[in-house]
């Protein structure tokens, strides 16, 4: 799979998955600007030369590569990412958002910074960087977009006590998803998610793992980001060398919203008594 001269953006790429991505469409032609806030485990902090000592790592190798510093949360700064891109290298053909952080807190111990911080990186910097790369995306000829959601928020079972901010952040990456692989249609963008699962410092973990490794889900998140792809709406799974995909499909007959095609109740007692026949899990 061939990304010469592809132009590719990708957040938290300063370490971990990020880099891993980084570095393999590098060494597969493309000209890659790593975004990264450099901040510490709980999600705070900031550090340029984290992102700064991953592109000096890709340029002694021969890699074409730009560091951008900054907090992506922040309108100003995706804009600025953005442009330094742009600028450099004269497009956009890629949009890879991995950055991510992962934080615990119990419902009834929610306070608003902590919430602030979970959906700063999973809502609004996925919607910021939209903003300021979909003209951009509009000119290349095979735009690709990747986001990043969760099994552990779309998934009951892998669900976790503590986790509702990164849930909700992780589930709205999935609705922008949907908006935007509707909204680029017109112009060929296509826009899909990867849920990956890897050891990596979110989960505390130093040093190479014997399994779940970065390196185990980089051909999938490759794939989204390439020509080949040619699906867009669809989520990935990727987890220890392992894809499936999945979407949120209507079921069939449905015309909606007038017709769910389903069963029929009037009263609460009509539900509760047809409910085996209702539930569809």
């Amino acid at each position: 799979m061939n990304f010469t001269n592809k132009i590719a953006v990708i957040t938290g790429a300063g370490r971990g998955l990020g880099l891993a991505y980084a570095t393999e469409l590098a060494r597969r032609g493309a000209k890659v600007i790593l975004a990264d806030a450099g901040t510490d485990n709980s999600g705070a902090g900031s550090d340029a030369s984290v992102v700064q000592n991953a592109v000096a790592a890709l340029a002694r190798q021969g890699f074409e590569a730009l560091a951008h510093h900054g907090d992506y949360a922040n309108e100003a700064d995706c804009r600025e990412l953005i442009e330094q891109a742009v600028g450099r290298f004269g497009g956009l053909d890629i949009l890879i958002h991995n950055a991510g952080w992962v934080g615990y807190q119990q419902v009834e111990e929610t306070d608003l910074t902590f919430v602030d911080r979970a959906l700063g990186i999973n809502l609004y910097a996925p919607l910021w960087l939209s903003k300021f790369a979909w003209p951009h995306l509009k000119k290349s000829r095979a735009a690709r977009m990747v986001l990043t959601t969760s099994d552990r928020a779309m998934f009951a079972e892998y669900a976790q006590p503590g986790l509702c901010a990164y849930a909700a952040g992780k589930m709205a990456q999935v609705g922008i998803m949907n908006a935007l692989a509707m909204e680029g249609k017109p112009d060929g963008i296509l826009v899909n998610a990867i849920s990956p699962v890897a050891k990596t410092r979110m989960w505390g973990v130093s040093g190479k793992p014997d399994n779940l490794t970065a390196e185990s889900v980089v051909p999938g998140a490759l794939f989204l980001a390439s020509e080949d792809c040619q699906e867009s709406g669809v989520i990935l799974r990727a987890s220890n060398g392992q894809f499936t995909g999945c979407r949120f499909n209507e079921n069939s007959g449905v015309h909606y919203p007038l017709a769910l095609a389903r069963i029929k109740a009037a009263s609460p007692e009509s539900v509760r008594d047809q409910w085996l026949n209702i539930r569809e899990y």
